[in-house]
């Protein structure tokens, strides 16, 4: 496995396709609400998130999601701006994501739509 980090020692192995911090909607029986979480999606369609930027390539992700036929989109039903969500192929789980900008969204949203459909 290559990680991040190691890019200086591999030079040949591709950049993630986009990476950058978004808020990610928590809906455990214990938290609800926003936090916000460093995500990296890489050229194989996996979308890592990490708890803060430092710790990609020291850390094991938080989670790590397969995009490959997923379902992505802008998402109006939680009344906030700039929110998408993504619903993987696998297993039942909606992420709900939330952007800084309608750039960042769309700059997630065109990084994401390309993972979807390889």
């Amino acid at each position: 496995m290559i990680v991040g980090s190691d890019i200086s020692r591999y030079p040949n192995t591709p950049r993630p396709t986009c990476r950058g911090y978004l808020h990610k909607r928590t809906q455990s029986a214990i938290l609800k609400g926003w936090r916000k979480r460093w995500f990296v999606l890489k050229h194989n369609g996996y979308l890592h998130y990490y708890k803060h930027k430092k710790d990609e390539g020291k850390c094991r992700p938080l989670e790590v999601t397969k995009l490959e036929g997923a379902e992505v989109g802008v998402d109006t039903s939680l009344g906030k701006p700039f929110v998408f969500k993504c619903i993987p192929q696998a297993g039942n789980r909606i992420f709900y994501f939330c952007a800084t900008s309608n750039q960042e969204m769309k700059r997630w949203l065109e990084a994401m739509d390309k993972a979807v459909h390889p």
